[in-house]
């Protein structure tokens, strides 16, 4: 049976008055000013130390508490167990069995509510569900999911991630497929905080990701041989000031693409600025260069009652 709790926004108990990112694991260093009003209380996974940064109690695996926890709560259903089979097989005096009693039981412990719940907007039953959004809960953001594209339920870096519907097998490499366009979004690293520098210092490691080498290391495009930049300048994201940096790259096999990466302040509050990463393959009629932009004008913050999250009119070619 697992106690671990979902990754979520909770109060900081360290910090009153704000919110703690959890990423199912442990305390990060992201925070922000508390989000819409719940309809019930939030319980914390665990109740943080003072910052720097918190630690949960009690530990997840080993800790002594949860052992006598899980102690006392053994001996309870062993107790209760005993206790129902003598009253459903015990014979009475009269020789017959007795009729079984009602039993009680302390209701099962309520998991606290997910980092999906939280970040919701108020009245407008939640983005998450919805296929022609992306939601990036830990960066309060959304953006348009664009018409023939898809959610990706899994990635390798575990990123929101939006991608053509259809794979094919990479020009690089058999033994792995690929897909025409990917949009993703993650948090800068921490201690940097100019949007220029970051998209800058980004930029390559999207193109490398997209097109030198995937994460497990296997060279789907055969590599990049050169790239050409097309725009690096400062761009409006979610009302916001950032910077853009695209790049074309030509690649030893295949048609090669264009790369783009945006940087622009984060709307949650945690600090440092949010990235949103661009791949489309090049010669693909339905991936005009200016569909980048047309993603990159979607993006809104959550909550974003004058776009409802993001979702506005379907995004074409």
């Amino acid at each position: 049976m697992s106690f671990a709790t979902p990754p979520g926004w909770y109060p900081d108990a360290g910090a009153p008055g704000t919110e703690r990112w959890w990423d199912g694991t442990a305390w990060t260093a992201h925070t922000r000013p508390p989000a819409v009003v719940q309809h019930e209380p939030v319980r914390q996974p665990y109740a943080p130390q003072s910052f720097g940064p918190p630690v949960p109690l009690p530990p997840a695996r080993g800790g002594g508490r949860t052992r006598v926890l899980a102690i006392t709560l053994s001996g309870l259903l062993v107790l209760g167990a005993a206790t129902t089979a003598f009253l459903l097989l015990g014979p009475d005096d009269s020789g017959t069995r007795t009729a079984p009693a009602p039993t009680t039981s302390d209701p099962a412990p309520t998991a606290p509510a997910t980092a999906s719940a939280s970040a919701t907007p108020s009245g407008e039953g939640g983005p998450d569900g919805d296929p022609a959004v992306l939601v990036d809960q830990l960066n309060g953001i959304t953006l348009a999911v664009p018409d023939g594209w898809e959610k990706a339920k899994n990635t390798p870096d575990d990123a929101p991630t939006i991608r053509t519907a259809v794979s094919y097998d990479c020009p690089g490499t058999a033994a792995s497929f690929c897909y025409r366009g990917t949009v993703s979004t993650r948090t800068a690293r921490a201690g940097r905080t100019d949007p220029k520098a970051v998209a800058e210092a980004d930029i390559t490691a999207a193109a490398d990701r997209a097109y030198e080498e995937d994460i497990l290391g296997q060279r789907t495009h055969g590599g990049i041989t050169s790239h050409k930049v097309l725009k690096a300048e400062p761009v409006a994201v979610a009302g916001r000031t950032g910077y853009l940096v695209r790049w074309q790259v030509v690649t030893a096999k295949g048609p090669g693409g264009v790369v783009q990466s945006v940087a622009f302040p984060s709307e949650a509050g945690i600090g440092t600025p949010v990235i949103v990463r661009l791949a489309f393959d090049a010669d693909r009629p339905e991936l005009p260069v200016s569909l980048m932009d047309t993603i990159t004008r979607s993006i809104r913050p959550i909550g974003d009652s004058a776009t409802s999250g993001g979702v506005g009119a379907s995004i074409g070619p």
